[in-house]
């Protein structure tokens, strides 16, 4: 059995995963959560990481079967073969997207204007107030060296008043 990399139509990855899970086929679709805002309300909304894309597990003799659903357009094809993706490719997103979902935790806690510590590279220790926060990134103003500069959010730590 290998992972394969099905290509489907743009907002479907969930439906056809489940689809496919229900069917007894192995699928990895990541996803996280989102607030979206629309002109009279604001809603957690589940968005796949991988935009028109999801991982199935499968012999190769099966891979008709993905296409019980709709939403699956073809697979991903590589040198003229179906793109396979080995089994340490998978771990190594699954692993990488959990350490995502820790800093997801801190974007909620942090805003412009707080005050963080710089925790890695030649500015560590450093203080400095957050100017712009992206899902992935932050841009910092160090006030003492007269810098801007953005880094990833991993790479800081907010500063906790002390009790």
């Amino acid at each position: 059995m290998q992972w394969y990399v099905l290509h489907t139509k743009p907002r479907n990855e969930i439906k056809v995963s489940q689809k496919l899970q229900q069917l007894g086929i192995e699928t990895f679709a990541p996803t996280y959560q989102e607030v979206r805002q629309w002109s009279d309300r604001k809603k957690k909304v589940r968005v796949p990481y991988f935009a028109s894309y999801v991982f199935v597990r499968l012999p190769e003799k099966d891979r008709d079967r993905a296409f019980c659903h709709a939403g699956v357009l073809r697979y991903l094809f590589w040198q003229g073969a179906p793109a396979v993706v080995r089994d340490s490719e998978i771990e190594m997103i699954r692993t990488y997207l959990h350490g995502r979902s820790r800093e997801n935790v801190l974007i909620e806690e942090l805003k412009p204007g707080d005050t963080v510590v710089l925790l890695r590279g030649a500015l560590k220790d450093q203080q400095a107030f957050i100017e712009h926060l992206s899902p992935s990134q932050v841009r910092l103003i160090l006030p003492v060296l007269g810098y801007k500069i953005t880094t990833r959010l991993s790479d800081i730590a907010p500063v906790r008043a002390a009790s």
